[in-house]
This record gives C-alpha cells, sequence and structure tokens, in this order.
C-alpha cells in the first residue's frame, strides 16, 4: 500500500490513526484492518477465551431447541448490586461469546443498571435499536451485525435472556 504509514514504535501491535484501525504488515508497514476482521478476532478471543465461565451444576440450562446452543447464566448480587455473573454452556462461538461478553459488562454494575443494558441489548438485536447503540459498550459491539444474521439471534441472545430471568429474582 502506497500511503501507508511506516511507525517503528508501533510495529508489533495495532494502532489507531485518524479512525483507521491498522495492523502490521511483514514488511513494518501498517496496513487498514477491515472492522469485520476486528469484530471476528474480538468474537473468537471470548470464544476461546470466554470471561467468568465455571461449572454452574446446580442450575437449570437455558437451551436453543433450534441448534443445541445450551447456557446457564448465575448472578452473584444484592438487592442493589452486582457482584460477579458466571455462566456455563455449551454451543456456536456467537452464543459462547456473548455470554461471556455479558458476564464481563455486568459484573459489578448495579442491578438496575444491569437490567437497562439488558434491555437495550436485546432491543438492538431485535431492530428497535439501531446497531451503532453498542459501540459505547467495549467488546459487545463487535455483535451489532447479528441484526443482519436472523438465523444467528437467538445464538446472540440465549444468556441475555438467561440473565434476563435471573436479575427478576434479585
Amino acid at each position: 500500500m502506497k500511503d501507508a504509514t511506516r511507525t517503528d514504535s508501533f510495529t508489533n501491535g495495532t494502532l489507531l490513526a485518524a479512525g483507521v484501525l491498522v495492523e502490521p504488515a511483514q514488511n513494518g508497514y501498517f496496513q487498514p484492518m477491515a472492522f469485520d476482521e476486528m469484530y471476528q478476532e474480538i468474537i473468537r478471543d471470548h470464544y476461546k477465551n470466554p470471561r467468568n465461565k465455571r461449572p454452574l451444576t446446580h442450575l437449570k440450562a437455558v437451551e436453543n431447541p433450534s441448534c443445541g446452543d445450551s447456557v446457564k447464566v448465575e448472578v452473584d448480587s444484592d438487592s442493589h448490586q452486582i457482584r460477579q455473573v458466571s455462566f456455563d454452556g455449551s454451543g456456536c462461538s456467537i452464543s459462547m461469546c456473548s455470554a461471556s461478553m455479558m458476564s464481563e459488562l455486568l459484573s459489578g454494575k448495579s442491578v438496575s443498571e444491569a437490567k437497562t443494558l439488558v434491555s437495550r441489548f436485546l432491543s438492538v438485536i431485535r431492530g428497535e435499536l439501531p446497531p451503532d447503540t453498542l459501540d459505547d459498550l467495549g467488546d459487545l459491539a463487535a455483535l451489532k451485525g447479528i441484526v443482519e444474521l436472523p438465523v444467528r439471534v437467538k445464538c446472540a441472545t440465549l444468556a441475555w435472556h438467561a440473565v434476563e430471568k435471573a436479575l427478576e429474582t434479585v
């Protein structure tokens, strides 16, 4: 790429320059990284290295019968504050990374704030709010493309419906 910028101090990492995510090529020059690629990498990372996943044998799983995804969600909280959201389950990369992102986002939040975030995410995935609504929610923005993939909506929302039910009892 002729107009690529050489930046020696960042040759081993990514760089955000002028709003464009770039990554080093083998020649040391930074090349634009497609946002789809960036989101795929975030999804892959949460799938391979799930946050807050642990055995929850005492809970009943919420399942998606159309594909076999299964998830259990536990909310450790008092009546006002969530200490930790944990999950356990198996399924496709979208369902498991969504559960990981959800547990990471909601842990440490107030119960009220968590309920608002759950509602917000579900509204985006149902198409009731614009996908860009997720942009300020960290890694969760990687799932905004699910809106365009109706067959994956159930996968992405499985853990969110489970935590929604768990929050009703807090």
